[in-house]
């Protein structure tokens, strides 16, 4: 592996070899497919923000994917950082005019268990889902944060983003909470690998769902959301706007994509938007 202080190439770690874009594009471009365009850059602040900005003007499933972000961002302005080469940086753009505009809050839980069948298949790992937006694998019993996903409303349709730690190294990690595929026992970390089969199965549930409406019970949408959230069954800290904080037992996740708190008394409270703690449950520790 290159030295830390060496000068930066595409080769320069040859265990993280660049993107072909155009066996991406050969593999993903299909007449009559969800997938209109695929475009593979070196660097960029936040694929996110570059779609959105050009959203008024952009086909539904253009794919824009980034061999690094400098300025990747999560839920609540968070910031997401990994090494060039060291995971997958990407967004799409989606507008599924025809669905009603208040089913449009599922595309991120739906980007979730697309993102989790996708890898599961092709690198191996079990994953999980943490409501509303993580995605979750286990090392050494303690469930480490290896993906997220943010989504954006933008021009007539939603931008939605998604960083998947695939080969960071321990000392890489950003935090003592992350995680990767590697760490995690991926019998694959190629990226191309691992990209096609998220997209293709992103394709699948995205279809699935728009065919029904955006209902996300006929589409089967809510039951593998719910099948696959490790959030469910333990006892959780919502942090909520306005800093209000609410512990319960998550219970379930109602039709519009809400986690359903039960807390003191008996009381059921959905929660739309907040940051969720794990406190206790499968898994242990606090995640």
């Amino acid at each position: 592996m290159t030295p830390p202080d060496a000068p930066h190439n595409r080769w320069s770690d040859l265990d993280r070899p660049p993107l072909n874009v155009g066996a991406l594009r050969r593999g993903l471009l299909k007449p009559g497919g969800l997938w209109s365009s695929l475009d593979v850059v070196e660097s960029t602040g936040s694929t996110n923000s570059d779609l959105a900005a050009r959203a008024s003007g952009l086909a539904e499933g253009t794919v824009l994917v980034a061999e690094e972000q400098t300025a990747g961002r999560g839920r609540l302005d968070r910031s997401w950082t990994a090494p060039p080469r060291s995971g997958l940086f990407l967004s799409v753009y989606l507008a599924p005019g025809d669905v009603p505009a208040e089913r449009w809050g599922w595309l991120p839980l739906l980007a979730g268990v697309a993102a989790a069948t996708g890898l599961t298949q092709s690198a191996g790992v079990d994953m999980a889902l943490k409501w509303p937006n993580d995605l979750l694998v286990t090392i050494d019993g303690t469930e480490r944060k290896t993906g997220g996903i943010l989504a954006e409303r933008a021009g007539d349709g939603v931008v939605i983003g998604m960083g998947i730690n695939v080969s960071l190294r321990a000392a890489e990690l950003p935090a003592p909470r992350a995680g990767s595929l590697g760490l995690a026992g991926a019998v694959s970390t190629d990226r191309e690998t691992l990209l096609r089969a998220v997209l293709r199965s992103l394709e699948q549930w995205y279809g699935r769902w728009r065919e029904a409406g955006g209902d996300a019970a006929v589409s089967g949408l809510q039951a593998a959301y719910a099948a696959g959230c490790a959030t469910l069954d333990r006892t959780v800290r919502a942090e909520l706007p306005g800093d209000r904080t609410v512990v319960g037992e998550a219970v379930a996740i109602d039709g519009d994509g809400r986690l359903v708190l039960a807390a003191a008394g008996g009381l059921q409270e959905p929660v739309s938007a907040g940051d969720i703690v794990h406190l206790r449950g499968v898994g242990g520790g606090l995640t």
